[in-house]
């Protein structure tokens, strides 16, 4: 210990680690103070910008709770939670993508053709789609979680007029593997950027917008669950977006139909008057 120096500290960790030790644990502990002390010895990290960065990690502690997790957005602007995504994706299968920090458990059900935009202002947006494995079938059963911002560009979790719930909804499907809603255009959105995260984006001179989105959670008994969400094209903050969630099979088309195209089937039925949106988004499931 006596004869550590900046160039063997390293090492020196790494023998300290314990011979019983998992082996992956050991992997990722070694990669991880490999990566970290070549990073101070590249930059000749000061003692400012060392206590600048225990701060930052300080400051996201203090404003964790069960509806922020600064955290996890911290990782999504940054770009390790899209790449570790993209790492794991099957290449067969609908791209996955950033799970986000506003997800909320517990959705209540909703059913094939239900509708979640309510009372909400916005246009309304049908969407419809086939839940299929990688030869094209269709997967019965499949459960989809669906969330998504208000109009205002809120998530329910963020906005006092909404309830807890609001553009949540967990959808069953059946042998045929359609699902089918009606929502509220999502809008595009600033992630919170009045904490930690923020001064990092404004830091490196970066705006905290998102493109608009769905988001699901696809699970199927057999098949790998898949967490994604889905864009449309035309959307301003496509090839922006602030967390790198974007993927080009992710990319949709909302097409504007006339009122008398609305289908029979669905909750609202008979009582659209004016032009919809409407986009077919298939998903494709990799086995297990």
């Amino acid at each position: 210990m006596r004869n550590v120096t900046t160039d063997n500290i390293t090492d020196v960790f790494k023998g300290y680690m314990g011979e019983g030790m998992d082996p992956r644990m050991r992997e990722l502990m070694g990669a991880l103070v490999q990566h970290i002390h070549d990073f101070a010895r590249e930059t000749k990290l000061t003692h400012d910008e060392w206590r600048a960065g225990i701060a930052f990690l300080e400051g996201c502690a203090a404003i964790e709770s069960p509806d922020r997790h600064e955290f996890v957005l911290a990782s999504d602007v940054l770009g390790l939670s899209s790449l570790i995504d993209m790492l794991h994706s099957d290449p067969k299968a609908t791209s996955s993508s950033v799970l986000g920090p506003f997800h909320v458990s517990g959705a209540p059900p909703l059913a094939v053709g239900g509708d979640m935009k309510r009372d909400f202002g916005g246009p309304l947006l049908m969407v419809e789609g086939v839940v299929r494995d990688t030869d094209g079938n269709p997967i019965p059963n499949a459960e989809i979680d669906i969330w998504q911002t208000a109009p205002n560009g809120l998530y329910a979790s963020q906005d006092d007029d909404q309830d807890m719930f609001s553009f949540h909804g967990l959808m069953t499907l059946g042998e045929d593997g359609r699902y089918a809603f009606t929502t509220a255009r999502p809008a595009e959105y600033t992630v919170p950027s009045d904490g930690p995260v923020g001064a990092i984006l404004r830091a490196c001179g970066r705006h905290p917008w998102r493109p608009s989105h769905l988001h699901y959670i696809v699970k199927a008994e057999g098949y790998k669950t898949l967490v994604t969400e889905i864009f449309p094209q035309d959307d301003p903050y496509l090839d922006q977006d602030t967390v790198f969630g974007v993927r080009e099979d992710l990319v949709m088309t909302y097409v504007e139909k006339p009122a008398e195209a609305f289908p029979q089937g669905m909750a609202i039925s008979g009582q659209v008057h004016d032009s919809f949106l409407h986009v077919a988004f298939d998903v494709i499931l990799a086995r297990v």
